[in-house]
């Protein structure tokens, strides 16, 4: 890894790197495992869904009538005392996330856009570090190229159940109630 300039030691606590990172003139940033990880460029397609996603969340939240907020990437849900992650979409019905905050405390979706270059981060240990965390109800982890997405459930502490989504059929996602269609995620992308 590259020195960092104005980082602290390594490895980093969250707090320590989000002090950092607020003043970071170097990009986009995640941490793992106490080590800044530096966050790709986004091709078009990516960059697109992304957007779309956010956008379809935050209609789907307002048709329904429901007290969530809706952030899109650039919020930072915490998962351990040295691993953060940013991802590209976050629904939180739980406590209003104060204003000034720059994490999530607790986001009920998260979704992850992947892409060629952390696909693979994505579906294994991103995923897996999500599930530790309580108060997340659902991860959708959602595949630009192939125009699909998989959604992780939470049933139970330790039980989550997954479902393949493609095609224009409606999504459901309860709780909390939102609906919307997959399809318009991809649009233009």
């Amino acid at each position: 890894m590259t020195a960092l300039p104005n980082a602290p030691k390594l490895p980093m606590t969250v707090s320590e790197f989000l002090t950092w990172n607020e003043d970071n003139k170097y990009g986009r940033f995640e941490l793992f495992c106490g080590e800044p990880v530096k966050m790709q460029a986004e091709r078009a397609r990516h960059a697109n869904v992304k957007g779309n996603t956010y956008v379809v969340l935050r209609d789907a939240v307002r048709a329904a009538k429901l007290p969530c907020q809706v952030f899109p990437d650039g919020m930072t849900v915490v998962i351990t005392d040295d691993t953060c992650y940013e991802p590209d979409a976050i629904v939180n019905c739980g406590p209003r996330t104060d204003p000034d905050s720059v994490t999530v405390e607790t986001p009920t979706l998260v979704v992850e856009v992947s892409s060629p270059s952390t696909k693979g981060f994505d579906m294994g240990q991103k995923l897996g570090d999500y599930f530790t965390v309580a108060g997340i109800k659902h991860v959708l982890l959602i595949d630009p190229k192939n125009k699909r997405a998989i959604l992780h459930t939470r049933v139970s502490a330790m039980e989550w159940a997954t479902r393949l989504l493609s095609g224009p059929e409606a999504v459901r996602i309860d709780p909390p109630g939102l609906e919307f269609s997959l399809a318009d995620c991809f649009a233009e992308a």
